[in-house]
C-alpha cells in the first residue's frame, strides 16, 4: 500500500486522471493504458483512493482543535508472492502510467526512482485478512475452468451419465478431464512452495505472539481495574456523531457499488484523542492480526465467509486508521452479516473509532444499535476512486466450491457417499 499526500491545486486534475482509468463509475478498463491490472498474473485486487476527510471537526466535540491533514492518494494492492518482488513488476508493466498518477503528489518529480519511491511511502497494515493464504489467481481461474468444463460435460453426456453408479461417473469425468489437459485445453499449475523465509517468519508469530502475552499477563492482571476504570468512564463520556448521510455522499458511494458479486470498501476516520485509546487500539489491532493469519486464513473471519481482503492500516501517526476489504454481496448485506455474527468483533475494531455508537465494557452494545452503526459506517466511507478484480463474477464460496471440486477429482479413493458429495458440487 503506497500512501503519499496529494500535492497543492493538484487534487482535481488527480480525479480526473483516476477517473479515465475507468470505462464508466465504478467499472475500471482491466487493460487501461496507465495502469493495465490484467497484465499482472498474481494480482488479486488493487485500487486508487483519495483520502479527503469530511469529519475532521468531529474532533471539536472533544474541545480540541480541528487539524487539518493532507488529501492522500493510495495505491493498494492484493497479490500473491513477496511484497518486495512486486515493485519491479509495476515499474516493468505500468511505469509511465504509475509515473503520471504520482507526478500530482508531493516530493515526486520527473526525476524520481519510482520504485525507490515507492517502498518509501509504502504502510505496513496494523492487521490483515486474507480469505483463504495460498490461494493464487491462477488457481482460482484454473480451477473456475475446471468446474466450467466439467459442468458443460455433464450437461452434454446427461443420457449416458444417468444410468452409472457415482463412482463411475468419477471415473468418467477424470477421464474427460485428462483427455481435456493432454489437448492443452484445461491446466492444473502446481502451486510454487511457499518461500522457507516465509514459515520462519509465521513460525515465530505463531510462537512468540503467546509466550509475549504470557510474560505480560502478570503485569495485564494488575493493570485491569485501572483498564476497567479508564474505560468504563470514557464510554460513559465519548460523544457519537451518527448523522444521517448526506443524499450526495450516498448516491457518490451508491454508483460504484453492485456492479458485480463483489464489492469494494473504504472507509476512513480518527481514533479517539487521548493514548489510552490509541494504546488500546494497537493492541487489538496486534490481536486481529494474529488471529487472521493463524486462526482465520481458511474460508472465513470469525463467522463471516463473503470477505476475500481486508485491512486496517494506521497513518498519521495513529492518530487515523483506514478500513479497506474486498467482500461478495450488496453493501446492506454486509453490515447486517457482521452485526449479526459478530458485532462483538465490530465493536472491538472500530469502537476507538471517534464517534463511534456508545459501547459497554468494549464489545457490548455499540453495533447492535442497528441504525446508529449503518450510519457511522456510511459516513466514514470513501468513494474508491479505481478499483480492480481479477476474478469477477466469483464470490469467495465460488472459490472453496471450485477448490473442492478439483481436490475431489484429484482423489481415487472417494466412498459412494463422498463421491455423491463431490457430484452435488456441480
Amino acid at each position: 500500500m503506497v500512501v503519499a499526500p496529494v500535492a497543492a491545486g493538484r487534487l482535481e486534475e488527480l480525479r480526473s486522471l483516476l477517473a479515465s482509468m475507468n470505462r464508466e463509475v465504478g467499472m475500471v478498463d482491466p487493460l487501461n493504458s496507465l495502469v493495465p491490472f490484467a497484465r499482472f498474473d498474481g494480482l488479486h485486487y488493487a485500487r486508487f483512493l483519495i483520502i479527503d476527510d469530511q469529519t475532521l471537526s468531529d474532533i471539536e466535540l472533544y474541545g480540541l482543535p480541528r487539524v487539518d491533514y493532507p488529501i492522500y492518494l493510495v495505491f493498494l494492492g492484493d497479490m500473491d508472492g513477496e511484497r518486495d518482488a512486486f515493485f519491479p513488476e509495476l515499474v516493468q508493466k505500468a511505469g509511465d502510467g504509475l509515473r503520471r498518477i504520482f507526478a500530482m503528489c508531493e516530493g515526486f518529480s520527473p526525476q524520481s526512482d519510482l520504485q525507490a519511491w515507492m517502498k518509501s511511502h509504502d504502510v505496513a497494515p496494523a492487521a490483515f485478512y486474507c480469505n483463504w493464504i495460498g490461494r493464487t489467481v491462477r488457481q482460482v481461474r484454473e480451477e473456475d475452468a475446471l468446474r466450467q468444463a466439467l459442468e458443460k460435460y455433464a450437461q452434454d453426456n446427461a443420457a449416458s451419465l444417468q444410468g452409472m453408479q457415482p463412482r463411475e461417473k468419477h471415473v468418467a469425468m477424470r477421464s474427460f478431464v485428462e483427455h481435456e489437459q493432454q489437448a492443452g485445453r484445461l491446466c492444473f499449475t502446481p502451486v510454487p512452495p511457499t518461500p522457507t523465509a516465509w514459515k520462519l517468519r509465521n513460525f515465530a508469530n505463531l510462537v512468540g505472539v503467546p509466550l509475549i502475552l504470557l510474560a505480560l499477563s502478570p503485569f495485564l492482571l494488575l493493570y485491569l481495574p485501572i483498564f476497567i476504570f479508564q474505560l468504563r468512564r470514557r464510554e460513559l463520556s465519548d460523544p457519537e456523531i451518527v448523522p444521517r448521510v448526506s443524499a450526495a455522499h450516498a448516491s457518490e458511494l451508491a454508483a460504484q457499488e453492485d456492479k458485480d458479486v463483489t464489492n469494494q470498501f473504504s472507509a476512513f476516520g480518527s481514533v479517539k484523542p487521548g493514548l489510552f485509546r490509541r494504546r488500546l487500539l494497537i493492541f487489538i489491532m496486534w490481536i486481529i492480526d494474529y488471529s487472521a493469519r493463524h486462526i482465520y486464513n481458511r474460508g472465513r473471519l470469525a463467522r463471516v465467509t463473503t470477505i476475500h481482503f481486508a485491512r486496517w492500516v494506521f497513518l498519521d501517526n495513529k492518530r487515523r486508521m483506514l478500513f479497506c476489504s474486498n467482500y461478495d454481496g450488496s453493501l446492506e448485506s454486509y453490515m447486517d452479516d457482521f452485526i449479526n455474527k459478530v458485532g462483538f468483533g465490530l465493536n472491538l475494531a472500530f469502537s476507538n473509532g471517534l464517534g463511534y455508537p456508545t459501547t459497554n465494557w468494549l464489545v457490548l452494545d455499540g453495533s447492535r444499535d442497528e441504525q446508529k452503526f449503518k450510519y457511522y459506517l456510511r459516513r466514514h466511507q470513501l468513494p474508491t476512486q479505481v478499483w480492480y478484480n481479477a476474478t469477477p463474477g466469483l464470490s469467495a464460496m465460488d472459490m472453496q466450491r471450485n477448490s473442492r471440486i478439483r481436490e475431489g477429482l484429484e482423489n481415487s479413493y472417494m466412498t459412494d457417499s463422498e463421491t455423491r458429495e463431490w457430484l452435488q458440487l456441480l
